[in-house]
């Protein structure tokens, strides 16, 4: 008798328990965030890299060919409302902040700080909820869960082509 309440209450548990596809958080990878088709190593066709000095006009004319290019890099629209946990490096959109609300998700140290910085669909805004800042500092390696946005964001250190909302940080391990 037992085993038969026990099995009817797992049943009704299961049954009344909204089971959303949406409610599943998916691991995802930064590959997963650039379109298959884009291909931004074809400018670099247009120069030979290794004859290119830092002093040399074509290497600011490059620079600010990735720069567009990187700005206007497109996204993947079907990530839009997708709960994901992602891992990244901390840019904080204050810098010197130890209680860190609103910060840049990059996928490798360094990023936003050195020229240029990663493309838009490499750059994701995230911000805490209210009253849960991420206590940490830049470029802490962090595990970021929540809803992702196909959703522009700008700031002085970089254009950002996606949103994190209501985000979770916990350390990278």
């Amino acid at each position: 008798m037992p085993k038969i309440i026990s099995l009817t209450l797992i049943v009704f548990y299961l049954l009344s328990t909204p089971l959303i596809a949406g409610d599943k958080v998916e691991e995802i990878e930064w590959d997963s965030l650039i379109p298959p088709d884009w291909r931004p190593e074809k400018l670099l066709n247009d120069f030979d890299v290794d004859d290119i000095s830092d002093d040399d006009p074509r290497a600011k004319e490059l620079m600010e060919k990735l720069k567009a290019l990187w700005a206007e890099a497109p996204v993947v629209e079907e990530m839009n409302d997708r709960k994901v946990k992602i891992p990244g490096f901390v840019v904080p959109v204050e810098m010197g902040e130890k209680n860190i609300r609103e910060f840049l998700l990059v996928p490798y140290y360094g990023a936003c700080i050195h020229v240029p910085p990663p493309p838009a669909n490499q750059t994701i805004y995230a911000e805490t909820p209210s009253g849960t800042p991420f206590k940490g500092d830049l470029f802490d390696a962090v595990w970021v869960t929540g809803t992702l946005k196909v959703e522009s964001t700008s700031s002085e250190l970089a254009e950002a082509g996606y949103k994190l909302e209501n985000v979770k940080v916990e350390p990278y391990e």
